[in-house]
């Protein structure tokens, strides 16, 4: 049995190359994502280690600025010198680091980096773990000079003696280059200016007597863990200490944000590869042992049982897995190394001599490879196992196409009915939470009875897609049309592969459509300001380009808007870490805010604060409750609910409650906060167009900052969502590529089936253009049916999630039929490509050794 699973195997090679690349595929994703995110953790926690002072005094922050506030936590200077007097202590030096600034050149176009790195002012002091060494011209002396760093001036061309601008939370200055510094260790990515330590102080955070933190050296023989403890008992609490360890720690927890996402999307394109490439390795199975009916009736009267029969195809299923495997562990060493020399071009400079390749990731591979393939082939397999002796006397064939599909009906309906149901429960819900839920398991078992079902449909919907074939093209349209019938199971597994992807871009088209129409419903309907001054991405920006803002001829009402973290003590004994905006107090004139109890004016006043109707009801807050508030840095207050909004708007960016109050209660408790937007409208006799032109030119020098209107304002938040369906047509286009090798693959063993009646049909006159045109059609059809279960699936779902979406306030339903048309077109190409070489193959044959075949 072993020679003959292997002769098999070999034999059968050729007809196994597509379904191993399917393998090949999600292995190569498994294995590059996790050596991508090993490589560059491992890298990143030598730098961090090396960097790292021994002890890292810096100010204690309790609550988490989910949404920037612009402030920079700062400790005394003076703290350096207590801290200096500690035993155990070495050395001690001043930190002076900020990233909410901008540096641009003469030009007025940004030196930093341009993918989402920062870009850092800090002060100079050289130590043996700088991770920057002065590689050209001198150290910062005094005001009106700094060093760049030498990644940044090379992708930017700033030569020493340049002037560049500072735009910093204090305001702005000019410095003159006087030095270059290279990295010594991996680069990060970000962009590094440097200023002598009084010189960032004063204009990085407007005060020569603070400091973001204190760097302690140990003397010998003195652990980090002692220091600090000494450290603490000197200084007592209100800071947070860090030895070298924790604080390399920390880095590493906050890159592994930026890490998981990377290792996330790329095993949700793995994730995708397996689901589709198990249609694909069924599918082939099961035509493989079609076909093979004699020959294993052969085996079986020849004395082979059905469980050596049984694990001989799946021994050629653990073969398949193996090559698939090891070679998809090589391709994810290839993808690892391109995603590398990527984010080289990004920045982040890593080497690839370095590269990471822990035990796990040939156990996952192996894992991945091996067992997707042995579980797809286990049906086909337990199905060989009943083929019986008498087979290899009869042209017969175990594919199930006359076998009755009445228990796909019963067990297609049952689950289809149970998805219906959470979908239903899903569009009932009223809580988020339990919406989302029910949607995830609607969305499963819907994806289930559909494939379940599948061969269901085949006949029903392919004779009407196929119906104009016979008018159409004749005799050849109708064979091509009874070729799709002929087998449904089979239809209907290669049909699934390709209906999983576009299921998911219907799904996610008709989400990000419904999104995109309510949030220009709500802009239209709530943003009542002429113009809208922002960051490119939301940041903070300094007090000066406010002040500039409202100095600009023509500008009548300016309406600050800055954010704070803040936590709640409510009612009902929770408390609530979340964010709060904060409004001068002409809040009205340029926004139509509802209200279902109070006004802007209450929410607005001193001391008071304003929250959304629905977070209040499920806390038992009412309007004249006092809750207790905690401000950054420890500060607390009380205030008074002075309102309650009813917009039925996305709340977004995080924000929970809808919390906004004054802004003069703000700047009290934060007064080191940074304004996020700000709203103008234009003065008495100055029209809109003049006074975008004025704001656009006393802007010139501030780039990070942007006027917008309410087009521009729609289309920024439509390339936010615009960038999340790119990760969706990603996924989408790999599902494709699997799913025409799964096409493929059908048809090509299609036409090896078939080759005796391909022989008798050439013999008794179809052409072979008349042939190729027959497989060709048969493919388009199983494409577009594919494609129209896809597109019925991901409209459910899409609706579903909108569902979900409209208890965030989004409560506006749009289907993208652009993309819908587009889809239907794309699945007639799909067929038409997948049907090249099974065509081309089949119009070769030769006529006399195909009717010969057996």
């Amino acid at each position: 049995m072993l020679k003959a699973t292997l002769r098999s195997f070999l034999a059968h090679k050729g007809r196994l190359v597509l379904s191993a690349l399917a393998v090949v595929l999600s292995v190569a994703f498994v294995a590059g994502s996790l050596i991508f995110s090993d490589t560059v953790t491992r890298t990143f926690d030598r730098l961090f280690a090396s960097t790292s002072a021994d002890v890292t005094v810096g100010p204690k922050e309790d609550l988490d600025e989910s949404v920037p506030s612009g402030r920079t936590p700062t400790v005394p200077a003076s703290l350096k010198e207590r801290v200096a007097g500690v035993e155990g202590v070495a050395d001690t030096h001043i930190d002076v680091s900020v990233e909410n600034i901008t540096v641009v050149d003469r030009d007025n176009e940004s030196v930093g980096p341009t993918t989402g790195a920062p870009t850092i002012a800090t002060n100079w002091y050289p130590t043996d773990r700088s991770p920057v060494e002065l590689t050209s011209g001198h150290a910062p002396r005094g005001a009106g000079q700094a060093m760049l760093d030498a990644d940044t001036a090379d992708k930017k061309g700033v030569e020493l003696g340049d002037t560049l601008t500072v735009l910093a939370r204090p305001g702005s200055f000019e410095v003159e280059i006087v030095g270059i510094a290279t990295f010594t260790t991996t680069n990060p990515g970000a962009a590094l200016v440097f200023l002598d330590t009084p010189t960032a102080q004063r204009e990085l955070l407007g005060a020569t007597d603070a400091a973001t933190s204190i760097s302690v050296t140990a003397a010998p023989g003195v652990d980090d863990d002692t220091l600090k403890r000494r450290i603490a008992a000197e200084i007592g609490g209100g800071h947070e200490l860090e030895t070298a360890d924790e604080q390399a720690e920390s880095a590493a927890a906050s890159l592994g944000g930026f890490l998981d996402v990377i290792k996330y999307v790329m095993l949700g394109f793995a994730g995708v590869a397996v689901l589709v490439g198990i249609f694909l390795i069924v599918n082939t199975f099961s035509m493989l042992i079609a076909q093979r009916t004699r020959e294993l009736g052969l085996l079986r009267a020849l004395g082979a049982d059905r469980k050596q029969v049984r694990r001989s195809v799946l021994f050629e299923a653990l073969l398949l897995g193996l090559v698939g495997s090891t070679l998809g562990l090589a391709a994810g060493i290839g993808l690892a190394l391109g995603l590398i020399e990527l984010m080289g071009l990004l920045g982040m400079n890593l080497k690839s001599t370095e590269m990471v390749l822990k035990w796990v990731t040939p156990v996952a591979s192996y894992v991945v490879g091996v067992g997707v393939t042995f579980v797809a082939a286990y049906l086909p397999a337990r199905r060989a196992a009943h083929v019986s002796p008498m087979a290899a006397l009869a042209d017969a064939e175990i594919a199930g196409v006359g076998r009755p599909l009445k228990m796909r009906a019963v067990a297609g309906s049952v689950v289809a009915v149970a998805g219906a149901a959470a979908l239903v429960g899903c569009a009932a819900a009223d809580r988020t939470s339990s919406a989302a839920s029910l949607l995830g398991l609607g969305i499963v078992l819907t994806l289930v009875a559909t494939v379940i079902a599948g061969p269901l449909l085949v006949r029903p919907v392919i004779r009407v897609l196929g119906g104009a074939f016979p008018a159409l093209f004749g005799p050849v349209g109708r064979m091509s049309q009874r070729n799709a019938l002929r087998n449904p199971r089979r239809t209907g597994a290669t049909a699934a592969a390709l209906m999983v992807g576009l299921a998911l871009v219907g799904g996610l088209s008709v989400a990000s459509a419904s999104m995109t129409e309510s949030f220009d419903r709500q802009i239209d309907e709530t943003l009542g300001a002429d113009f809208v001054v922002q960051n490119a991405n939301f940041m903070p920006f300094s007090p000066e380009i406010t002040a500039k803002i409202e100095d600009t001829g023509g500008a009548g009402l300016v309406v600050r808007q800055r954010f704070t973290p803040v936590e709640l003590a409510l009612p009902d004994g929770e408390k609530v870490e979340s964010t709060a905006a904060g409004y001068d107090p002409r809040l009205d004139d340029i926004a139509d805010i509802t209200y279902a109890e109070g006004s802007s004016r209450a929410a607005l006043a001193a001391g008071h604060i304003g929250m959304d109707k629905g977070f209040a009801h499920e806390h038992g807050v009412r309007v004249g409750d006092v809750l207790a508030t905690t401000f950054p840095g420890g500060r607390e207050a009380k205030l008074t609910v002075g309102a309650f909004t009813d917009q039925g708007s996305p709340e977004g960016f995080g924000i929970e409650g809808g919390l906004f109050l004054g802004l003069k209660t703000v700047e009290k408790y934060v007064p080191d906060g940074q304004d996020s937007a700000v709203y103008v409208n234009a003065a008495s006799g100055t029209d809109a167009d003049t006074l975008r032109a004025r704001l656009e030119k006393t802007l010139d020098p501030y780039p990070q900052v942007q006027v917008r209107d309410q087009a521009d304002y729609k289309e920024l938040i439509r390339q936010q969502i615009a960038v999340m369906l790119y990760l969706v047509y990603a996924l989408l286009g790999l599902a494709i590529v699997i799913a025409v090798l799964g096409v493929v693959n059908t048809l090509a063993l299609s036409v090896v089936e078939r080759t005796r009646e391909i022989g008798l049909l050439r013999a008794i006159g179809l052409g072979r253009r008349q042939l190729r045109r027959m497989i060709r059609l048969e493919s388009v059809v199983i494409a577009v049916f594919g494609a129209l279960l896809g597109l019925a699936l991901g409209l459910v779902w899409g609706v579903a999630v909108q569902q979900v979406l409209a208890l965030q306030g989004m409560k506006e339903l749009a289907l993208p039929w652009t993309t819908i048309v587009a889809v239907v077109i794309g699945s007639v190409a799909v067929g038409l490509a997948a049907a090249l070489l099974p065509a081309l193959r089949a119009s070769r044959m030769n006529v006399l050794a195909a009717i010969a075949h057996e």
